[in-house]
């Protein structure tokens, strides 16, 4: 009876060790599944800068600031399975006329962001000089993406919106985005007193005649105490610039808006301070707050993407929200030794109603 006992006792155990050890595996599984996914690219992926992601039919398609090799303005890259890029063309010959004769002094144009809407892709782009907002924003369209297609053509349907001199924003990074009633809206933004956004004619893409509205979504306060004369990221709420806010997206996920904007400096190789912070609102006019429940008209913002080792300045982001249910996150950042900037992919888990998304290391 003693070895009988001994027996089920000794099954028992084993049996609770088992139980134990399948949830401990179930829960580690569980645990990686919740951590987000760093794509390691591949190919031409390099000098990539404020990236925007789309997909039409088994490619995604990536377009960015500046000037294509070769020639061009806002260079485009393509890929299958979001690790082997190449480069695939571009949107402009060149810089159109009227920008020209508006804007003289601009060499490039900035910031695309691509969306399809109303049976159709609508690339908002802009135009602007370091410095100063005597900027703009426009809007070209397409059937297709793909550059093989007999329906491939950018039609540039011209200015959307402008900013000049005396007027307290700037008109640059814009994001197409559309509330759950189907309203379309324009945020942009950069420096000057933050991120606006605008209503839209959802069927043309273009300003709203009845909506005319600048509503205030994000800003920079300045902090009551000189930010220090070398940025120190372990105190990264003292800015070396204050005002520097910028690169708005706008995405709803389960009864919220999130809005995603860079926080300090890009473009400065090694000596880049961008990073990535996010708030949500109820509305997407806003308000918006971050985790602690701070506005982000007041310097609000949650950390989404800092920097490490490898890698310096993540920011000029984009988001995808994938057929299967998933989320991507596209940006760039600067390598820590060269400077050099390159495209970056995460997926997105969502923890308490908060994105996660990581850097890589490698």
């Amino acid at each position: 009876m003693r070895e009988m006992v001994r027996g089920q006792r000794s099954r028992q155990r084993w049996s609770v060790a088992a139980g134990l050890c399948g949830l401990l595996l179930l829960g580690a599984a569980k645990e990686r599944a919740q951590q987000p996914h760093v794509y390691s690219l591949q190919g031409d992926y390099w000098f990539t800068h404020d990236p925007s992601i789309a997909k039409d039919g088994g490619t995604y398609y990536v377009f960015a600031t500046g000037k294509a090799p070769g020639g061009g303005q806002l260079p485009v890259r393509c890929s299958q399975d979001l690790i082997h890029w190449r480069m695939c063309g571009h949107v402009f010959d060149e810089i159109p006329q009227w920008i020209q004769k508006r804007s003289p002094g601009t060499k490039e144009l900035w910031a695309p962001d691509i969306s399809h809407s109303h049976g159709e892709y609508r690339l908002y782009y802009a135009y602007s000089l370091f410095g100063r907002n005597l900027s703009g924003i426009a809007l070209a369209t397409n059937k297709t993406l793909d550059p093989k297609s007999a329906d491939y053509k950018w039609v540039d349907k011209g200015l959307v919106l402008e900013s000049k001199e005396g007027d307290d924003f700037n008109a640059i990074d814009p994001n197409y985005a559309e509330d759950l009633e189907h309203h379309a809206w324009l945020s942009f933004g950069s420096f000057w007193t933050g991120i606006k956004m605008r209503a839209l004619d959802a069927s043309t893409g273009l300003l709203s005649k009845q909506d005319t509205t600048f509503y205030s979504l994000a800003s920079r306060v300045k902090p009551e105490h000189p930010a220090p004369q070398k940025f120190d990221p372990e105190h990264p709420t003292l800015p070396p610039d204050w005002q520097a806010i910028e690169a708005p997206f706008i995405v709803s996920h389960e009864g919220y808006y999130y809005l995603f904007v860079s926080f300090d400096l890009c473009c400065r190789g090694t000596r880049s301070t961008y990073r990535t912070m996010v708030g949500r609102s109820r509305k997407i006019t806003g308000p918006y707050v971050d985790k602690d429940g701070t506005s982000m008209l007041k310097s609000g913002g949650s950390l989404l993407l800092g920097p490490n080792r490898r890698w310096l300045g993540p920011g000029g982001e984009s988001l995808l929200h994938q057929e299967d249910g998933s989320d991507l996150i596209v940006f760039h950042a600067y390598d820590a030794q060269t400077g050099r900037p390159a495209l970056q992919i995460s997926t997105i888990v969502w923890h308490d109603g908060w994105p996660v998304a990581a850097l890589g290391d490698d």
